[in-house]
């Protein structure tokens, strides 16, 4: 009996021109999974901080032509993933939809075109490796409001040490450094997009999680001896994840030493890698002394990755449990927000 399964691909999506900026900033900061306030207060400040910010955002699109790379970068993955799984055998017909949280496609859209599907099983598989309630939770947290289609459905919540991931991660680290004809004075930094304090404070697994990659990696290379874990991409006044990205640069060049940079949290380029990383922190590498200053790249379509996602979507499909982490991932106690802590799933998706 043929089997119809779709794959629901979430994350944040970006600016598809450059007069999409100001509106994908409201849409991001409107997201009480991002400031946690009532609408009536979170709507005018979401107004306010997306005007504020619009034009520097808008330099930094235009430094990638005028818009994100990140759907185009996500539909090769959804039509890479879809042949892997169509490949497993003639008895799954496979088809991976795209849900970006902030720009279009949004999960609406997404979900109106699996209800069209008519699936018999519905994987919802987050492009964050890594669970926080900053992303993952707030994409689900929206499917679950708008899906009403059929289909049994199974969520992925996180994959922060699967081997694939791990792999791909590896092998960009090790081709870059030997591209660099392995300089002696490198430090390997896995930096990751931080999130304020208070969100990991408050029982978030997502520094758990960043450290539990890094040190799998950390493992697969064992040229680096000396690795760290940073943050990037701080906004605000609160204080957020460290150490930071940017003081480890500074505090490298000091020593005397280079960086790899690894940036775990993303398994796609868009403005933090192609941006913030390739050129800001770039810069600042030159003016503190940091050199080499290298950049590993993100797992993209790379087979042991795109491979990966299909164990995890085929494992997803045969077990019990509607939401689990895919592999040997468990979050240790203390995590009160972590997906399997946060309630029952309901009978369309999880309720976060």
């Amino acid at each position: 009996m043929m089997t119809r399964l779709a794959v629901v691909l979430f994350n944040l999506g970006g600016p598809d021109q450059l007069k999409s900026v100001k509106p994908f900033l409201f849409n991001l900061f409107r997201d009480p999974a991002i400031i946690d306030l009532p609408a009536a207060a979170r709507y005018p400040l979401a107004a306010m901080i997306a005007t504020t910010r619009a034009k520097t955002a808008r330099a930094n699109y235009e430094v990638m032509g005028g818009a994100s790379p990140l759907l185009a970068e996500t539909q090769d993955q959804a039509a890479a993933l879809e042949d892997a799984l169509n490949d497993r055998g003639p008895h799954v017909t496979a088809r991976c939809f795209i849900a970006m949280r902030y720009w279009e496609p949004f999960a609406r859209e997404a979900a109106e075109e699996v209800a069209a599907f008519a699936p018999d099983e519905i994987v919802l598989l987050p492009l964050y490796p890594q669970y926080s309630t900053t992303t993952t939770a707030s994409s689900l947290a929206e499917w679950g409001r708008v899906y009403r289609g059929p289909g049994r459905t199974r969520t992925v919540c996180c994959y922060p040490t699967a081997r694939g991931l791990i792999e791909a991660h590896a092998h960009a680290i090790l081709k870059v450094w030997e591209e660099a004809r392995a300089p002696a004075n490198l430090r390997l930094l896995f930096s990751a997009h931080g999130v304020p304090e208070k969100v990991v404070e408050a029982g978030d697994p997502y520094r758990a999680q960043i450290e539990a990659t890094a040190q799998a990696i950390a493992e697969r290379v064992p040229e680096f001896a000396d690795w760290r874990v940073s943050f990037q991409s701080r906004v605000g006044r609160l204080p957020w994840l460290s150490p930071y990205t940017d003081d480890e640069i500074r505090g490298a060049g000091a020593e005397g030493k280079g960086v790899l940079i690894a940036p775990i949290a993303f398994v796609s380029e868009h403005v933090e890698t192609l941006v913030e990383l390739d050129r800001d922190y770039a810069g600042l590498a030159r003016e503190v002394g940091c050199a080499p200053y290298l950049r590993a790249r993100t797992p993209g379509v790379a087979e042991p990755f795109i491979e990966e996602l299909a164990r995890t979507v085929l494992e997803a499909v045969a077990r019990e449990e509607a939401v689990a982490p895919h592999g040997p991932w468990r979050c240790p106690a203390g995590h009160a927000k972590c997906a399997l802590r946060t309630g029952p799933a309901t009978g369309r998706a999880h309720d976060l």
